[in-house]
């Protein structure tokens, strides 16, 4: 191997035991030493050397995910054009995250590491700073559901965007955790799992709107 393939290596052993440890117990819990023992580095300062801090990697891992997520958006865009309806738009926010969930096999760790890194909120700002980085269509979907939704209080998109995205960041990460746990799942596939998750936030989006104090 050149010396930029041992680099990009390490870097990717990296990453990946990072995202397994901080989905399995917590990005807190879990040291540089940890992460370098797990990835078979020998020197306990690779992840310093190779990322920074712990925020960076955090970042690092969150940012290549949103990367293939919206790769997937592009495709559906390409495929089924501008939608025209609520369900349509509520579909281009589930269907790119379950089919990315889908391409990685099982074990996963993507969807619980998003799960701990949204409990907490300087993490939960960080990866949403790395994922609106890399996610440029999220500003469409926002545009859709808003034309779809016209008379919806601004206050009251606001609150079922944050129902959203916590729905579709729980039950992903419930599922791959069945999953890696080899425990019975709700639905018997990814692509199923969407269509639950479509049909649960459409009818979220168009529940009646109670509003004030």
């Amino acid at each position: 191997m050149t010396r930029n393939e041992q680099v990009a290596a390490t870097r990717e052993a990296l990453l990946r035991a990072a995202e397994r440890l901080f989905a399995e117990r917590g990005v807190h819990a879990v040291a540089h030493r940890q992460i370098s023992e797990a990835a078979g580095q020998g020197n306990n300062a690779a992840v310093s050397y190779h990322f920074g801090t712990k925020a960076d990697l955090v970042r690092a891992i969150a940012h290549r995910h949103a990367e293939s997520i919206e790769r997937n958006r592009q495709r559906m865009l390409d495929t089924e054009g501008e939608f025209t309806d609520l369900r349509g738009w509520v579909a281009f926010a589930v269907r790119p995250v379950t089919e990315h969930l889908d391409s990685l096999g099982t074990p996963s760790w993507y969807g619980r590491f998003i799960a701990q890194t949204t409990g907490d909120p300087a993490l939960r700002a960080l990866t949403s700073e790395a994922s609106s980085a890399a996610s440029p269509l999220m500003g469409r979907l926002t545009e859709g559901l808003n034309r779809c939704l016209p008379d919806l209080p601004a206050e009251v998109h606001a609150e079922r965007a944050a129902m959203t995205r916590h729905l579709i960041t729980c039950m992903v990460a419930e599922r791959e955790r069945a999953l890696a746990d080899d425990e019975p799942t709700a639905r018997t596939s990814w692509r199923t799992t969407a269509d639950g998750l479509i049909d649960a936030i459409t009818a979220l989006w168009q529940a009646l709107a109670t509003t004030g104090a």
